[in-house]
């Protein structure tokens, strides 16, 4: 257990610790060439010293529900199950399995490590099996972005459902594995259903400007008739489960979302990754199926989500376009030459994205 660091200040070392290495990579970007072996040898290193720190950093956190929300509700259950209570519900079964199984090997500090570990290393699988040797930029956007640290410390089912369909979207082209994969995070957490369908939608209709325009025009549709979309998709359900309508017509607990309505916000957030594929599309005429893709899956769960955005517990919805962002923004910058200093524009851009959540951190919620 991390007992070095106190509770009050371990975002704020976190967060500061990665400002550090984004700007020492923003000087790494303008003082090198991308191809370059010297910046080759850099990034190996760096990815590697980047994946074991937030694996023990945020893997070896001490227990508090004050300080990591939901992380004190699964210790509890994991101490129950160490003590040889049964499985607990039938909701999201496979992780309470998998709880129960933990416990009879692990401490439950090494339990919140693995999770971690299942958290992170498919996002170094997507980005190494996308990108090659470039790898640690992929990867360096993902613990970035506004959400990780978050997903990776309180909503630790979702953030792990999240990267397991992100793992199986690296086996694109071995279907069955794919599949496995998906199935596996619907078993974390039963809202990734809505990333499978959206996923599944791009395998039949996959034209990136309609879907643009589609998550455009979300945002009157939410301004003008926001309560008719959470009554009707709370109606709807999801699958077969009632988290969805829970969390879209229940009450906020205090503390839990401090800030609800229009979320404008998190709607510039997301528009970031919608403007970059714009750019890339419409300015660079960039033509690239799989980033379609996905391109096209986040932007049909970031458009539901802003349809509902007034509901309670919106940021949930949020999150299911939100932990794809990265790797939709740094895409087209590490598989096509479009700048002449393309390199540093990449240190740019991670600089760019990074700077939301340490503003948003220090400006907004302090």
């Amino acid at each position: 257990m991390n007992s070095l660091v106190p509770l009050d200040l371990y975002f704020d070392v976190y967060i500061n610790a990665f400002l550090f290495l984004v700007l020492f990579t923003l000087l790494h970007t303008r003082v090198l060439k991308l191809e370059e072996p010297k910046n080759i040898n850099f990034i190996k290193v760096a990815g590697v010293l980047l994946a074991v720190f937030v694996i023990l950093y945020l893997g070896q956190r001490p227990i508090s529900g004050k300080y990591f929300g939901d992380m004190r509700t699964y210790a509890t259950y994991y101490e129950d199950y160490q003590l040889g209570a049964p499985i607990k519900g039938t909701k999201d079964i496979f992780f309470h399995v998998y709880m129960k199984t933990c416990s009879y090997f692990f401490s439950i500090h090494m339990f919140f490590t693995i999770c971690v570990m299942i958290y992170t290393l498919p996002l170094i699988r997507i980005s190494r099996v996308l990108f090659k040797e470039y790898w640690y930029y992929a990867f360096f956007m993902f613990v970035v972005s506004f959400s990780f640290y978050t997903y990776g410390v309180n909503g630790i089912r979702n953030g792990a459902a999240g990267s397991l369909f992100l793992l199986g979207v690296s086996y694109k082209d071995k279907k069955v594995v794919m599949g496995l994969c998906f199935l596996l995070a619907v078993s974390f957490h039963k809202t990734m259903f809505l990333p499978m369908i959206a996923y599944g939608i791009t395998n039949f209709y996959n034209n990136p400007k309609v879907f643009l325009k589609g998550w455009l025009a979300c945002i009157p549709l939410s301004l003008v008739l926001g309560s008719v979309w959470i009554t009707l998709f709370a109606n709807l359900g999801f699958g077969d489960d009632d988290r969805l309508a829970g969390y879209l017509t229940t009450q906020a607990e205090e503390g839990t979302f401090a800030y609800t309505g229009f979320r404008w916000d998190f709607l510039f957030h997301s528009s970031f990754a919608v403007f970059a594929g714009w750019y890339f599309i419409y300015k660079k005429n960039y033509q690239d199926k799989f980033y379609f893709q996905i391109l096209n899956t986040y932007l049909i769960c970031n458009g539901f989500w802003i349809l509902v955005i007034n509901a309670n517990y919106s940021n949930r919805f949020a999150y299911l376009s939100w932990f794809m962002m990265g790797l939709v923004i740094i895409y087209p910058f590490l598989k096509e030459r479009f700048f002449k200093t393309q390199h540093f524009m990449i240190g740019k851009v991670v600089l760019t994205y990074f700077m939301f959540t340490y503003c948003m951190y220090y400006l907004f919620y302090w």
